[in-house]
């Protein structure tokens, strides 16, 4: 997409030349004791370190204290602060009104703890207005993030950002930080389509933006845990799990409108690769084997929460089955290089031969297992299935490769025709 124009047209009251190119949104539900100092050290921050014109927009929603008090005194000392006030609570639905009522060419949402440090706002939307990115992520999964919070919400987080690689197939290390940023464009098409209202709302987002062929920018961030924080996190995981099942169903079902996003905001393909080339079985096997391990971690994830309810046989089926259609995506995609729906519901079917044929090579090793001993050990089940899942894997790969995502040989070019010798 082309960089966008940092000088925008004069307002109609005609007293400011500038637009704002950066609308920094701040969704607050009875925040009336963080939100001023966060006001003032996100407008001073703006103010001395952020090279463009830019708002600070609240986006009050049904708050019981005095919020709305705050923001309008705050809004009337400090300039580009402005005060949305909604009569509905809900993070998604306060976000979704700000953006879409913005006049700024980029978008930007943080929380009001600003536990993300601040000197990643710059990183954050340069790609936007450069036009490298459509949108861009906080993240405090990657190696160069420096992170502080308890042990809890660590594993929440990982095991959050883990589930939606094994059920959503994204390639994104933290959908969830409080930390992102989009373009207006992208976000005028992209939000009509987005259902929640509350705390998966970015993170369909995300998947939709990523299904659509749309480039994410992630920027490390350092982040630190507000020890005060309110979110009910039983709740809210409840919510993220239904928001899941309802994209898998909308996905599977072709009920949202990919193809046209993608063509309408979507980035082209590339040029197709030097002929005579073969995509590499090396490179092939090593995005094989990250998709395998990741798939494999979800797999023993479920295994073992399931084994708490019903005996390890149907557990193994039902884990087994909800990561082999997530597998056989990924790998279809990631893999092979395989785009777009032509093709998806036949490589899905194959993939299902490949799935019953892994689930008789970790069934038959449960039931030589318990055919040997009454009651195994939790730990034995575990290391037999890792080492049956082994060779399913190598398996797999096999069978994928020359059968499900075999890619045609070329039809070979006519010889030339060699004319005839004149006669002498």
């Amino acid at each position: 997409m082309p960089p966008l124009s940092l000088r925008a047209a004069e307002p109609a009251g005609g007293t400011d030349p500038f637009r704002p190119v950066v609308d920094v949104v701040v969704p607050v539900h009875d925040e009336e004791a963080d939100l001023e100092p966060c006001l003032r050290r996100l407008h001073r921050h703006l103010t001395e370190h952020l090279p463009y014109p830019f708002r600070i927009t609240v986006a009050e929603n049904a708050s019981t204290d005095g919020t709305v008090d705050v923001a309008r005194r705050i809004a009337a000392e400090l300039p580009g602060i402005e005060v949305l006030v909604l009569p509905e609570p809900g993070r998604g639905r306060a976000l979704r009104a700000a953006w879409l009522g913005s006049d700024a060419p980029v978008l930007v949402y943080m929380d009001v703890d600003l536990s993300t440090d601040l000197a990643a706002l710059l990183p954050l939307v340069a790609p936007l207005i450069s036009g490298h990115s459509d949108l861009a992520i906080g993240t405090r999964l990657a190696p160069s993030s420096r992170v502080v919070r308890g042990a809890k919400r660590e594993v929440v987080s990982r095991g959050y950002n883990l589930l939606l690689r094994g059920t959503l197939a994204t390639r994104l290390s933290d959908a969830q930080c409080g930390f992102k940023a989009i373009r207006a464009d992208v976000a005028a098409r992209l939000l009509p389509l987005v259902e929640d209202t509350g705390w998966f709302f970015d993170t369909e987002l995300l998947v939709l933006a990523e299904r659509s062929g749309l480039r994410i920018h992630e920027v490390p961030v350092d982040w630190v845990d507000d020890p005060d924080s309110r979110v009910d996190i039983v709740k809210t995981a409840k919510a993220d799990v239904a928001g899941i099942v309802r994209m898998v169903r909308a996905l599977s079902t072709g009920r949202l409108p990919l193809a046209e996003l993608r063509a309408s905001v979507g980035r082209g393909p590339l040029a197709d690769p030097v002929p005579g080339v073969p995509a590499g079985l090396f490179g092939q096997a090593v995005r094989f084997a990250g998709i395998g391990v990741l798939s494999t971690l979800a797999y023993l994830v479920l295994f073992l929460a399931l084994r708490h309810v019903v005996a390890a046989q149907p557990a193994n089926l039902v884990a087994l089955a909800m990561t082999a259609v997530a597998n056989t995506a990924a790998n279809r995609r990631v893999t092979f290089g395989i785009r777009g729906g032509p093709g998806a519901g036949r490589a899905q079917l194959q993939g299902l031969v490949v799935f019953v044929l892994g689930l008789a090579l970790t069934s038959g090793t449960l039931a030589v297992l318990h055919a040997l001993t009454d009651s195994p050990a939790r730990s034995t089940e575990l290391l037999l299935l890792v080492a049956a899942n082994a060779l399913a894997t190598l398996l797999r790969f096999l069978l994928l490769r020359g059968w499900v995502f075999r890619t045609p040989a070329p039809t070979p070019a006519p010889e030339p025709a060699v004319p005839a010798m004149e006669t002498l």
